[in-house]
C-alpha cells in the first residue's frame, strides 16, 4: 500500500488468507472478504496491519492482523462524512444520519470523518446500526486547534438527535473530547498503550 492505514480506516482484504491469528470462532462463518475489517490501534509489524473484525450483534469484535500486501480498498471515515453520500444511505431516516448531515451542513475548521456502527453502515449497507445507535467521531488534528473551537463542536452535538462521541486524532494518539474539555487531563490512547497527559499534542503529562 502507498500510505500506512490509519485507526479507524476501513480495508477490504482480498482473501480469507489475508486475516490472521484471529481466533474467535465465530469470525469463521461471520466474516468473508466482501465485508471489510477496521484499523484499530497498535504496532504495525512485519508489513501487517492491526485490524479488527465486527460482527452482527454488539458484543462480537474480533482483533486480528491483515497482511499489508492484499488490501484491495480502503474507505477512510472522512469519506462517509459527505453530504452526498449521507442523504443517499438506505439510513438516511436513522437518527444517527440525520445527526451527521446535520454537521455536514456547518462549515468546520478541521477534516472530521464518521467511525463506529454508523460508519461501517455507511460503507457497507449491512444494517448494525439502529434508531438508538451511538454516532461516533473523529476529528483530525495534526496540529494544536484552540479549545473555544473544539468547545463550539461540542455544544453542537450536544445537541443533536443521537448521542454523540468524538475523538480528537494527534499525532501522538486519540482522545476524548468531552473528557478533555470537562477535566483539562486526558487519557490518550497511543500505540504502545494509553497515558494520561494535560496536552495531547506535546506527550507530557
Amino acid at each position: 500500500m502507498m500510505n500506512t492505514p490509519r485507526p479507524h480506516d476501513l480495508l477490504w482484504l482480498s482473501d480469507r488468507d489475508a486475516l490472521e491469528d484471529v481466533s474467535e470462532e465465530w469470525v469463521a462463518s461471520q466474516w468473508r472478504p466482501q465485508l471489510p475489517v477496521v484499523v484499530r490501534r497498535d504496532v504495525n509489524r512485519e508489513g501487517r496491519i492491526p485490524v479488527g473484525v465486527r460482527g452482527m450483534r454488539r458484543d462480537q469484535r474480533a482483533a486480528g492482523w491483515a497482511n499489508g500486501t492484499k488490501v484491495k480498498r480502503v474507505v477512510f471515515p472522512e469519506s462517509l462524512a459527505s453530504r452526498d453520500l449521507l442523504v443517499k444511505s438506505p439510513f438516511v431516516s436513522m437518527p444517527p444520519v440525520q445527526g451527521a448531515i446535520q454537521l455536514a451542513l456547518c462549515e468546520w475548521p478541521w477534516v472530521w470523518g464518521i467511525t463506529g456502527s454508523v460508519g461501517y453502515a455507511l460503507a457497507t449497507e449491512v444494517p448494525v446500526l439502529h434508531a438508538q445507535s451511538d454516532l461516533d467521531l473523529i476529528i483530525r488534528c495534526p496540529e494544536r486547534v484552540a479549545r473555544e473551537a473544539l468547545l463550539e463542536w461540542q455544544q453542537v452535538i450536544g445537541h443533536l438527535l443521537c448521542r454523540a462521541d468524538t475523538q480528537i486524532e494527534t499525532p501522538q494518539g486519540a482522545f476524548a473530547l468531552a473528557e478533555w474539555l470537562r477535566d483539562g487531563r486526558v487519557l490518550l490512547k497511543t500505540n504502545n498503550g494509553p497515558q494520561l497527559v494535560s496536552d495531547p499534542w506535546a506527550l507530557k503529562g
